[in-house]
């Protein structure tokens, strides 16, 4: 991905961690809260198989719907 459109993704990422702050199911594993951008970072890894800065920029749209799908249902 280009820098340029690394920065789009990563101020997506912000934005939508943002937005997830106290919403994301509690858990065992994090005793002391989620962390909304680790969260949406580590989704986008399991999906695509690769960090966003390594995902070919032909996907660019396809990252940006899977980060919005997220924040509508943040599980």
């Amino acid at each position: 991905m280009t820098p340029e459109n690394a920065k789009k993704i990563w101020s997506l990422i912000l934005e939508t961690g943002d937005f997830l702050k106290g919403k994301l199911p509690d858990s065992p594993n994090h005793p002391k809260g989620r962390n909304p951008y680790a969260h949406i970072a580590l989704e986008i890894k399991n999906k695509f198989q690769m960090t966003y800065k390594d995902i070919p920029d032909d996907k660019l749209k396809e990252v940006i719907s899977y980060i919005n799908y997220l924040k509508e249902n943040p599980n």
